[in-house]
């Protein structure tokens, strides 16, 4: 699953360098068709080209899924193309020049939609699907203008996760799902010894803002107006600029460090060194924490009094390209690699079928419990799926929650980047 992409897509042209799913033939791509290097006739095999921003172990699971389509699919060859950081721009090359991955994994949907096919009729004729099976919100974020291009392939919301040692050393009980910013804040505090650079929790010095909607969202605030056209008395709102201010005042009075900036550690490494007693994030870093043996819990994120928990969906989805010459062979990779079997082999995903799920007993687990408790919450449009220009807004609210976590007022810095933003909503 992503993490974190740039909004900005770069429209340079790239050689782009392709993985192969299965190696060991040395075959040579031949427009869209391969035959063995050394000029021995065979069978024409259709190639399809699949593009991930996945790397490692991730990869290789990617790949083990392409050799086990291909192997019920005879004459297929899936063609992984791991982009990696350079998702983004290889794929804005490969569109430009009429010549993108048949799939993809995507997420930017706002940005890439026009170039992709739109899969209302393929998720609603085809009833080897099952699309009631998936978690319903999930089709939310990969529908733009009422048409569905993305089916969703992975997922995390937000949690916040404890280092259990660190609670029981100082006495205080583990933290409970519904439980209030308040006690957050209090634990916080309480947990917090500089004399040995411990603290009870980690802010981040460069904020994603996508991320922060959820405590925003949790507050009574938004960033836009729900027809996606304002954001004066949005953006900075009493509600909005106190949800972010919250941390920033955490960094001021020491209750929490500020992490991942220049020359300092990240939030997830200090968390591993026992540093940190609270740290929120998505699924991602759950098996580094496990690996480095921290005895860890996960908790939904506190409410604000009298206000309902909101949680923010961090998805990666799967796309056909509209320049594909072979859509149906497209779809028939999709499905597989949304099936349960595919499912069940990608381990850093949460499962997004309820049959996998139920079958894992996940959402029974309390490890993962919250991530479902928190997709049941999450049902808010994230804004940069309600305007077009949002990665213009976006600059400008980044620099305003920067300077918050670094000391200034959030009113005020959110007052400025409203005035620095809506020229770009005219």
């Amino acid at each position: 699953m992503k993490k974190k992409i740039s909004l900005f897509v770069l429209a340079t042209t790239l050689t782009i360098t392709m993985l192969t799913a299965c190696g060991g033939n040395n075959e040579i791509a031949n427009g869209g068709k391969t035959q063995p290097a050394g000029g021995n006739e065979s069978a024409e095999t259709k190639t399809l080209r699949f593009a991930t921003w996945d790397t490692g172990d991730a990869l290789k699971i990617q790949q083990d899924i392409a050799m086990k389509f291909e192997a019920s699919h005879p004459g297929t060859k899936v063609q992984v193309e791991a982009y990696a950081d350079g998702f983004d721009q290889k794929l804005a090359a490969g569109f430009g020049a009429t010549n993108p991955p048949d799939v993809m994994y995507m997420w930017d949907f706002p940005t890439y939609h026009q170039s992709l096919e739109p899969l209302d009729s393929y998720a609603s004729e085809d009833k080897d699907l099952n699309k009631e099976d998936f978690y319903a919100g999930l089709f939310n974020y990969g529908t733009i203008d009422g048409k569905l291009y993305g089916i969703p392939a992975g997922f995390t919301t937000r949690v916040m996760y404890y280092n259990k040692k660190m609670f029981d050393d100082a006495n205080i009980p583990y933290p409970q799902d519904g439980w209030l910013w308040s006690d957050f804040l209090d634990i916080s505090e309480k947990l917090t010894d500089k004399t040995k650079k411990q603290y009870g929790f980690g802010v981040r010095a460069e904020n994603d803002t996508y991320d922060l909607q959820g405590f925003v969202w949790s507050n009574g605030g938004s960033y836009i107006s729900d027809d996606g056209k304002t954001i004066n008395g949005y953006m900075n709102s009493k509600e909005t600029a106190e949800a972010i201010q919250m941390f920033g005042d955490m960094v001021k009075n020491g209750s929490a460090v500020l992490t991942g900036g220049k020359g300092q550690q990240s939030g997830e490494d200090i968390f591993k060194g026992g540093k940190i007693a609270m740290w929120e994030s998505g699924i991602w870093p759950l098996e580094s924490f496990k690996q480095a043996g921290i005895d860890i819990g996960t908790v939904e994120m506190p409410a604000f009094p009298g206000k309902p928990v909101k949680g923010v969906v961090a998805e990666s989805a799967l796309s056909i390209a509209k320049d594909s010459k072979q859509k149906d062979l497209a779809w028939e990779f999709i499905k597989y690699y949304v099936s349960n079997e595919a499912i069940k082999m990608r381990v850093a995903d949460l499962p997004v079928r309820i049959s996998v799920v139920n079958e894992l007993k996940k959402d029974q687990d309390p490890l993962y419990k919250p991530y479902y408790t928190m997709l049941e919450r999450s049902d808010n449009t994230p804004a940069f799926l309600m305007n077009t220009k949002w990665n213009e807004v976006n600059r400008q609210l980044s620099a305003a929650v920067e300077a918050v976590v670094h000391g200034s007022d959030a009113l005020d810095a959110l007052n400025q980047a409203v005035k620095d933003s809506e020229r770009y909503l005219k």
